[in-house]
């Protein structure tokens, strides 16, 4: 609809497969799959459950009767109850024992985490093939001798591939803290209105290993090992920030990389793709702005930022619950995946198609490297005999007249100086052999081909990767 608004993280950003996660028709039926669950349970722990009931559950999972639901939620004020109503209407004769002994946070809370244990896969997938995507960059370019920067000021030389190196090391942080997160999944379990289990210990008539049972077979059932040991109405609101850490990790690991690469476009030394009919400004149509690294950077911002309602949250709530955290969760945990899900889309598309402009970086090694090579030049020429406090003031006095020329716009002519300076006493050979990039690089190669070998290979082979179409239409 044009004349309302869109979230743009739905209709712009995001991948269907994401917004589908946390669509209404996702979240629904999970809680009847969930209330499904609960009756089978009573019912093997010997509760009036009969099989006809759990069938007409099971019959109505997928068609969900929302225009009466939202007709009983106007009237009742209340979503759980409303959808419990609407279930009831298709399930006459499983009505009386649709949601027995539960409280809302039953289904609520055990959907939220099943939900985002769903969002955490798909976000592995895609995570899995942008390593690989960046490892292979990585290989390709590991013998390229580049700039290193610190405080973005010419600084010794790294290779392209040694850069991309450290990208994947943030990424494989984030890889391992999410594979943490998904084999430590934690329902919620049935916990009862404030968490002390009374209504089942009351179904039961007080048999706690019944009720004990209860929790550990509703969770198997739903495909999970663990529920929580204590909770009150809800889980810990703890745990929310401690998954949804997980997607501000990737969000920081990609903004960094939005920003290097950002950096190094401007120094038209690698570039994100740009299409043939792409336009980069209005106005100046000469221009290729980085467009998707700034919007990767925008919603890293924004899930960095986000990432706090959680905290806040968690410290606020009162005793066994409070309802002030329902209508931020709904908000914060789907755009949270949602975001995500956009970031790693703009990633791989950037990923698969950098474009490494060769001859710029060897130019601007060129540039600096006489600078670099100087202290190499003053060891040799006192090997081979010279006076090392008449050298140096040699070099300090050549370097410092070929900077004010690059200053000035001019070519850096240091090692045409040193050639032509009698007292330096070296061959234009060995002066060239002197300031061979390949000397200044240090253990970049091996340290690219170890760490692809050692952390990176392990962990692609032991997950399949999986062509993902990433469309990024606008």
């Amino acid at each position: 609809m044009k004349n309302i608004y869109n979230n743009p993280l739905v209709t712009r950003y995001a991948s269907h497969d994401m917004a589908h996660i946390f669509s209404d028709d996702e979240k629904f039926k999970t809680w009847r799959k969930l209330w499904i669950a609960l009756a089978k349970s009573q019912k093997e722990l010997g509760l009036n459950i009969s099989d006809e009931q759990i069938t007409e559950m099971e019959e109505h999972i997928n068609d969900i009767n929302y225009e009466d639901a939202a007709r009983f939620e106007k009237e009742l004020r209340h979503d759980v109850m409303a959808h419990i109503r609407a279930y009831g209407l298709q399930c006459p004769k499983a009505k009386p024992i649709i949601h027995l002994g539960a409280t809302s946070a039953f289904v609520d809370d055990n959907t939220d985490i099943i939900l985002m244990d769903k969002g955490f896969k798909l976000i592995k997938k895609k995570l899995i093939k942008l390593i690989e995507i960046l490892s292979k960059f990585a290989i390709k370019y590991k013998d390229m001798p580049t700039l290193g920067f610190t405080h973005f000021q010419p600084a010794q030389l790294t290779t392209v591939g040694k850069r991309a190196a450290l990208w994947i090391q943030d990424l494989i942080l984030d890889y391992n803290d999410l594979i943490y997160r998904l084999d430590n999944i934690t329902l919620r379990g049935i916990k009862g209105t404030t968490g002390t289990q009374a209504s089942f210990m009351e179904l039961f008539n007080g048999d706690e290993e019944k009720v004990k049972a209860l929790d550990n077979l509703v969770v198997k059932k739903m495909g999970y090992n663990k529920s929580f040991d204590i909770t009150g109405q809800t889980y810990t609101r703890k745990y929310d920030f401690m998954l949804l850490s997980v997607l501000s990790g990737i969000a920081q690991s990609a903004h960094k990389f939005s920003n290097d690469l950002r950096l190094l476009q401007h120094l038209k030394e690698i570039e994100e793709p740009f299409e043939e009919k792409q336009v980069g400004s209005s106005a100046m149509a000469y221009k290729r702005n980085p467009m998707r690294s700034e919007r990767m950077a925008s919603l890293c911002r924004y899930i960095i930022v986000t990432l706090l309602n959680t905290s806040l949250t968690a410290s606020e709530q009162w005793f066994e619950r409070t309802l002030d955290d329902s209508a931020n969760r709904r908000i914060v945990i789907p755009e949270m995946f949602l975001a995500t899900d956009a970031v790693l889309n703009l990633y791989i598309n950037i990923a698969s198609g950098l474009k490494v402009n060769e001859k710029i970086i060897k130019k601007h090694v060129v540039n600096e490297l006489p600078f670099m090579a100087t202290e190499a030049i003053l060891m040799e020429c006192v090997l081979k005999g010279g006076d090392r406090q008449e050298i140096h003031e040699i070099i300090r006095i050549l370097s410092l007249k070929a900077a004010e020329e690059v200053k000035n716009g001019e070519e850096n002519k240091l090692l045409e100086y040193f050639k032509n300076n009698d007292k330096i006493g070296l061959s234009d050979k060995e002066i060239e052999n002197l300031v061979n990039p390949v000397k200044f690089i240090g253990r970049s190669i091996s340290q690219v081909e170890e760490y692809i070998e050692d952390v990176v290979k392990p962990i692609i082979s032991k997950n399949k990767v999986e062509d993902i179409n990433i469309n990024i239409e606008v």
